[in-house]
């Protein structure tokens, strides 16, 4: 039996208010301040819509809309946040604003930014019958003498007799991403918790969302069950159904644990080959390979003990599907965007930062292209964000028209919001209220252990990958000195040796250094020291191979390792939302579960936030287990490689002084070594051990193009306060 939160009663016809409300131009920003300077310079520059405290004229006045505040808001000035009191009246300017704002107007003309949730438009009261409230009407009244108690638009006429009741007026929401937040790298400064904007908080209070009822049509038998296999919608029906948030995609079930059921098997998804292309329209771009690899689960019919005529147990193996298509960076913020709204209960990953200076240089692409593939490979290892609609367009399109027609409609896509939370499905009575309580406690503190301890391994991770560019220098420079001293050639770097300038005295041509076959003797035709001679050579060589092996080890494998570290450094902001959310939820089932006070339907819903919080924690359990498994057997791989690597060089050239070889060593005069010409200059200055790119969550400085931004956008939201911790490693 699943069980799901029950159907608030709607007001009749409200169901399609959210294709009835018009779009709203303005341009959604990243939080209040940025709502409430676009919208300046959008006044400004329309010569419409003003913000000064100047009395609007007649027409401005009649494009205002009267609400009244529903609860007590102290605002922030440094944010251009208006306060006001349960039952002020007010005058909205602007509705739909980003991250829940309106921007209001107080009757007595101050004008600030409110949240959307905080008020109710009087003008689409409607009576309530049953209910006399006419002394309240008088008693208000009284208490002005003037018509400022009145809402602009109202009827002026004598009191009614019948209170009047909030009009469900439905909820939109931007459609389309915010271009500042893109830049900033999905991170939004809304102050707001996630309770609230995830939808959590209206899921609980007010209940299912008008939207959602219109499943009730289309699933026989009891409402929020799965349809049958019999049922049949046109492909029409299903695409606008999809549009609404009611497509199969858009429905998860919680199975016991909590954990979430997934309704397809993981798959694996690889970024390769970037290329950089040129549009007229938007300059040089990087366009990266995105291939999806599907591997079918094979049938097998014959019993385990048996074995086919081709001598394989079982059913013969398949080889992966592949579905490989082209997208650019601008193309991930499109899934992110999209993904972010539709699934506002899930912890996704953030995207890597944008950056503009040096983004076509080869370390920086092969960087972006190695973030952008954990970006994408934590998206689809995710029980629920691997089906969801729009990541099955971004990895399955692979027509550049459709793409483009497509693009607008996901992008358009209403917020899920509390319709999210809605569409959830799990088992009835699963979660605990005390079990609950504590869960939350111990996650949270063993993710932010988890974090502080990535840290840390971070930091020696990157001081183990400079000792290996220090070991490089040392076996460059013990090679270097061997090979001067059987060729009594002067090494550039000899005081580094403890050799004194009077003991370079013999460095100078004459006889006695070498022979005529070259071999480290002053008897002409010594075969003993020709062989000894060539013997060191070969050691010398082998000796810069291995300085070879440490510089590329520390400079490619420990990257990839010092790289994948980021995605398990900051769990504990990561899941901040879901730890949120989560104990909001417990505070709001306390109080419907509390005696006296109890309301079922509330508990119903709270079940079903927690369902999807404890859910997304053990998600997190699952990855984490996942992760830290295949980074230490990766890390464990790369240093046996190198280590086999070393071991198989010096053991080759250590079968050079075996009687056989060293014997045939002196069958020929000894031919110069290739490095010996570097005897003047060594190798021993190499270029800066590449570092990963910071992690959005890191404490480090911001990149070049980041801080012009923080300019631009510094002007209304003032100067970071971001610290450098790591900056000396990153």
């Amino acid at each position: 039996m699943a069980t799901l939160p029950r159907a608030s009663k709607l007001t009749p016809g409200s169901s399609n208010s959210i294709f009835q409300r018009p779009q709203s131009e303005f341009d959604a920003g990243i939080n209040a301040s940025a709502a409430w300077t676009e919208h300046l310079e959008t006044g400004s520059a329309s010569g419409s819509g003003s913000l000064s405290d100047e009395e609007p004229d007649d027409g401005e006045q009649e494009s205002l809309r009267p609400a009244r505040a529903l609860y007590e808001f102290e605002g922030k000035a440094e944010f251009r946040e208006l306060s006001v009191q349960a039952g002020d009246d007010l005058e909205i300017v602007k509705e739909d604003l980003s991250d829940g704002w309106s921007l209001v107007k107080k009757v007595g003309g101050e004008i600030g930014l409110l949240p959307r949730t905080y008020y109710t438009f009087t003008l689409e009261f409607t009576p309530a019958p049953d209910l006399d409230v006419t002394g309240l009407f008088n008693r208000k009244k009284e208490a002005s003498t003037t018509e400022s108690i009145t809402p602009r638009g109202s009827p002026k006429g004598p009191p009614a007799t019948l209170p009047i009741i909030p009009q469900n007026t439905g909820e939109w929401r931007n459609a389309f991403p915010s271009f500042r937040r893109s830049l900033l790298g999905g991170k939004s400064l809304n102050r707001f918790s996630s309770f609230v904007t995830s939808g959590a908080e209206e899921f609980l209070l007010k209940g299912t969302p008008a939207d959602i009822t219109l499943s009730s049509d289309l699933t026989p038998g009891v409402r929020h069950e799965k349809d049958t296999s019999d049922s049949s919608i046109d492909e029409e029906e299903s695409n606008r159904l999809s549009r609404l948030g009611l497509g199969e995609a858009d429905r998860h079930f919680v199975d016991t644990g909590p954990a979430w059921k997934e309704k397809i098997p993981p798959f694996r998804v690889l970024v390769h080959s970037p290329s950089k292309r040129t549009s007229v329209l938007s300059g040089a771009f990087t366009v990266y390979s995105v291939t999806s690899l599907f591997h079918p689960t094979p049938i097998v019919e014959a019993e385990e003990d048996e074995e086919d005529e081709s001598g394989y147990q079982g059913a013969a193996p398949f080889s992966p599907t592949r579905i490989t298509v082209h997208r650019r960076f601008s193309h991930f913020v499109i899934l992110h965007t999209a993904l972010t709204r539709r699934l506002p209960g899930i912890a996704l990953p953030p995207l890597p930062e944008k950056q503009y200076a040096g983004r076509f240089s080869e370390d920086f692409v092969e960087a972006r292209r190695g973030d952008l593939e954990r970006y994408i490979s934590r998206i689809v290892r995710h029980p629920v964000a691997r089906y969801a609609e729009v990541v099955t367009f971004f990895l399955g399109c692979e027509n550049d028209t459709e793409w483009k027609r497509l693009v607008p409609q996901h992008l358009a896509m209403p917020a899920a919001g509390p319709a999210f939370y809605a569409r959830v499905f799990h088992p009835a009575f699963n979660v605990d209220a005390e079990d609950a309580e504590d869960v939350v406690d111990r996650f949270a503190t063993h993710t932010k252990a988890v974090g502080k301890g990535v840290q840390g391994l971070r930091n020696i991770f990157g001081r183990v990958r400079e000792a290996r560019t220090e070991m490089s220098k040392a076996e460059r420079l013990l090679a270097y000195s061997l090979l001067s001293l059987i060729t009594s050639k002067p090494l550039a770097s000899a005081p580094m040796t403890g050799i004194t300038e009077e003991d370079e005295q013999y460095n100078t041509k004459g006889k006695g250094l070498l022979n005529e076959d070259g071999a480290w003797c002053w008897r002409e035709g010594c075969r003993d020291c020709l062989k000894l001679t060539k013997a060191m050579q070969k050691t010398s060589e082998t000796l810069q191979n291995v300085a070879d092996l440490y510089d590329d080890h520390a400079r490619r494998t420990q990257l990839v390792i010092h790289e994948s570290l980021k995605g398990m450094a900051h769990p504990s902001s990561l899941y901040e939302g879901v730890v949120t959310t989560h104990k909001s939820t417990l505070s709001r089932y306390h109080e419907a579960t509390r005696e006296g006070r109890a309301d079922e339907d509330m508990a119903a819903r709270c079940e079903t936030v927690l369902n999807t919080t404890m859910a997304e924690m053990e998600t997190y359990h699952i990855q984490k287990v996942e992760d830290f498994n295949t980074l230490t057997k990766e890390h464990l791989d790369g240093e046996i490689a190198f280590y086999e690597q070393v071991l198989s060089r010096l053991k080759s050239t250590r079968r050079n002084f075996e009687a056989a070889r060293f014997d045939e060593l002196g069958n020929s005069p000894r031919q110069p070594s290739m490095y010996e010409r570097e005897l003047e200059a060594p190798r021993l200055s190499t270029k800066p051990l590449p570092q990963p790119c910071p992690h959005v969550f890191d404490s480090a400085p911001m990149r070049p193009v980041s801080v012009a931004i923080q300019e631009g956008v510094g002007l209304f939201l003032g100067p970071s306060s971001r610290g450098s911790v790591f900056g000396k490693f990153w």
